[in-house]
């Protein structure tokens, strides 16, 4: 089969590959239909991820349809529609019973490896490194699907891939993210980072009851997006200090919520800090973070607010304003998403037109287009917000 592997920083490719097989008997094989990349994807694009291994195949954002399933797996059957999460859980452990499923103490073969580093292991997760796996992607013809019966998401006829695609991630994370907000009725809800989960981010919060939205970015099309089609007022921050603008449209208060969307690679412009930490990822490549939009949530929040963050952070981020937080009494949320405790929901509400997703699509491609795509992406060029991969 075709598949986007891995060669190292900046060097993804379209190869042929071993088709995958039932390794185990609550196994399933999902012929891709849709796949997608995602802003984590460009972590690994960026070399900001260890254990990474020549030839990975890419991508968590995968739905398609049934063609094989193992003698165990009895929620599926051949032919099947499904939508497949993103995080890998056995539905049995601790963890997974509490509904917290990207904590599975289960699906992660090279667990050990992952102690090491965060003291336990999450969840595996597809195509996202040897510490978290080592499972083949989703940006493929075909995926080996395992514990088959916990996570894919069966999907009714007529509802077409590109409305359900992101139930996969996107759609969850941002839900995921607006709800560890704690967003009270009335809050304002302050988003950094108006690509896709920033997007969702917004749209979450009106849905939890938030009286105002801010998302703040700096690239003309996400704003143009966050205001037009996700309703939210807009700061861009190459244009505007954050914490003037925030603190003058709250009174001096600060937003009640804050969600930092972006992560480990946020831009910040000139800022003496991010210049710091942009030197030190040279130095020391795949060691640290740029916490930048982190330690600005930090400063921005109102006195008892809450810091919710989907986005991904992979070392040792440091020069964190840790007293701000303390002093402010902060509380603070955050996580890979669980991705199974959402799935029914969200497709609930996407059936009952409270949400078209795909509003969020600007690129559609094919599979051997991906590796170019992801460049795109990257640099958000030609007004890039989200690739779809059709295989």
């Amino acid at each position: 089969m075709k598949a986007i592997c891995w060669h190292g920083k900046e060097d993804v490719r379209i190869e042929t590959v071993p088709d995958p097989k039932i390794n185990s008997q609550t196994d399933a094989i999902v012929k891709i239909t849709s796949t997608c990349i995602c802003g984590s994807d460009l972590h690994l694009y960026d070399g900001m991820m260890p254990t990474m291994e020549a030839g990975d195949i890419l991508g968590h954002e995968p739905m398609g349809e049934v063609v094989e399933v193992g003698r165990d797996v009895h929620n599926l059957k051949i032919g099947d529609r499904v939508v497949v999460p993103f995080t890998i859980s056995c539905g049995q452990c601790f963890f997974c019973k509490k509904g917290l499923f990207s904590l599975c103490d289960t699906s992660n073969p090279n667990k050990e490896v992952a102690r090491k580093v965060m003291g336990q292991s999450p969840a595996g997760l597809f195509g996202y490194s040897h510490m978290l796996g080592g499972f083949p992607g989703g940006q493929a013809e075909y995926l080996r699907v395992p514990f088959a019966d916990v996570g894919p998401k069966v999907i009714p006829d007529g509802i077409p891939d590109e409305k359900v695609v992101f139930l996969s991630d996107i759609f969850p994370t941002g839900y995921m993210a607006a709800e560890n907000a704690d967003i009270g009725s009335g809050d304002t809800v302050a988003v950094w980072g108006c690509g896709p989960v920033g997007q969702f981010a917004i749209q979450s919060a009106w849905m939890l009851g938030a009286g105002r939205v801010i998302g703040i970015d700096r690239e003309p099309e996400r704003l143009a997006l966050a205001a037009e089609k996700s309703k939210a007022e807009v700061i861009n921050f190459e244009k505007d200090p954050v914490y003037d603008k925030l603190m003058e449209m709250t009174d001096g208060r600060g937003p009640d919520r804050c969600i930092d969307a972006v992560g480990c690679e946020a831009h910040a412009g000139h800022a003496v800090s991010a210049v710091i930490d942009k030197v030190k990822e040279t130095v020391l490549p795949m060691s640290n973070d740029r916490p930048h939009v982190l330690r600005e949530t930090i400063i921005c929040c109102r006195k008892g607010g809450t810091v919710s963050i989907p986005g991904v952070y992979i070392g040792f981020p440091d020069k964190i304003p840790f007293g701000a937080a303390m002093n402010k009494g902060l509380t603070f949320k955050m996580g890979q998403t669980h991705v199974q405790r959402y799935t029914e929901p969200l497709l609930r509400k996407i059936e009952a037109g409270e949400i078209d997703p795909s509003f969020i699509i600007t690129h559609r491609l094919t599979l051997e287009e991906g590796p170019a795509a992801y460049r795109t992406f990257r640099d958000k060029k030609d007004g890039c917000i989200k690739v779809v991969l059709k295989p």
